[in-house]
């Protein structure tokens, strides 16, 4: 249109023979100028105005900036936050109260030119459920994870304790209140639950002596035994982490919300009753998980209580390494790799091949588990006896 304008037609035949407004070919006849055609710019312009009306002044945003800067050095309470910049700009006389930017405002003029100090927090997606566990990380395994809620008071001053149980994918719940916490309690209440609603691969504790037994060299409790003999591996929790028992922490939590603290109770049968309501109530609410949850194993019929140490499977710790990289579990140390002090691994006592192996584990990476380290270990049949090669 401009080269048509230029050559000598007029600007309103120009704009009838491009089908566009005259005010249109005036405009870009305007933009070019007597600039050569190639060296005009002919992309569209942005239509807002160069000024917000509602925009801070920018010598409000330079005193801003500048106020910053003298608060980080001379404030007598090291603030120079934009509260405390804005308290600042508020005790000038000059300055009408009303003009001075909120909190919010200052915040984004100081960050906008990038004066904010400290890096953003970068927040990664958490790992899947049961990480720590390739099976149950793909859904192909389930996982009950079990804890005792200790000592609550009725009234009269009589203690309790709860077992609760929940399964990682399924949500399958149970609590079991009880005088005391003992592990024949235990394994009567896991089997109880077993049977109704079919075996997991593994079943999860804290280090508990009820769950692990006695804290003595190679002991193996009552409830390991237990589990082995039917074929469900153990897995015992890293001592004194958060994350690892999240599932069962929460519905500890849910369960001391929704039942303990909502009721009052003046004896155990009363707990049981209330107790007992809720988790039927839990499992209908979770039936669809139950039906999208792995499947498990039928108890078998035939079974019976062990009478001894039955080597099939594994016994599981996960445990963090020391500063030297090495890992206590079974009330014995073992070094596993100096190049992983402090970090999380995963403890496998092999009982058919009698090996331990241990597995380097990070939340950033949950599906890279690389062997850190194995060696020939066969559990005596009694606590107490030294044999471990780690040559």
């Amino acid at each position: 249109m401009v080269a048509a304008v230029r050559a000598g037609q007029s600007q309103r035949s120009v704009a009838r023979q491009f089908g566009v407004s005259l005010r249109t070919v005036q405009l870009w006849v305007q933009r070019a100028q007597d600039k050569v055609l190639e060296q005009v710019d002919w992309e569209d312009a942005s239509h807002a105005p160069h000024h917000q009306s509602r925009q801070t002044p920018p010598e409000v945003q330079t005193q801003i900036l500048a106020l910053r800067q003298q608060l980080a050095k001379q404030s007598a309470l090291g603030e120079y936050g934009a509260q405390a910049i804005r308290n600042q700009l508020l005790a000038i006389p000059q300055i009408q109260p009303q003009s001075v930017p909120s909190v919010v405002t200052i915040n984004r003029i100081l960050k906008r030119h990038g004066a904010f100090d400290a890096k953003q927090r970068v927040r990664r997606p958490p790992p899947p459920p049961g990480w720590y566990l390739p099976e149950v990380a793909a859904k192909r395994a389930e996982i009950d994870e079990a804890d005792f809620v200790e000592e609550l008071a009725l009234e009269g001053g009589q203690t309790l304790f709860i077992l609760n149980l929940i399964s990682l994918h399924g949500s399958w719940c149970a609590s079991w209140p009880t005088m005391a916490m003992r592990a024949n309690f235990v394994e009567a209440c896991l089997l109880a639950h077993w049977r109704e609603f079919g075996l997991p691969e593994y079943a999860q504790f804290d280090n508990g002596s009820v769950f692990h037994g006695q804290h003595s060299p190679d002991h193996v409790g009552r409830v390991t035994r237990l589990c082995l003999s039917l074929k469900v591996t153990p897995v015992f929790a890293v001592p004194r982490e958060f994350g690892i028992q999240s599932a069962i922490e929460s519905y500890n939590n849910r369960w001391q919300q929704k039942v303990w603290q909502r009721f009052h109770m003046n004896s155990l049968e009363e707990l049981e009753a209330h107790s007992a309501r809720y988790v039927r109530a839990a499992r209908q609410k979770y039936r669809q998980r139950h039906e999208a949850s792995p499947a498990r194993r039928v108890f078998p019929t035939d079974w019976q209580e062990p009478s001894h140490l039955e080597r099939q499977g594994q016994i599981v710790f996960l445990r963090r390494t020391n500063e030297r990289g090495h890992v206590s579990f079974l009330s014995r140390e073992f070094p596993v790799c100096s190049a992983w002090p402090n970090r999380l691994v995963r403890c496998e006592v092999d009982l058919e091949t009698d090996q331990i192996r241990v597995y380097a584990l990070r939340r950033q990476e949950p599906t890279q588990q690389r062997l850190l380290r194995e060696w020939e270990y066969r559990l005596p049949e009694k606590s107490g006896k030294k044999y471990a090669n780690l040559e």
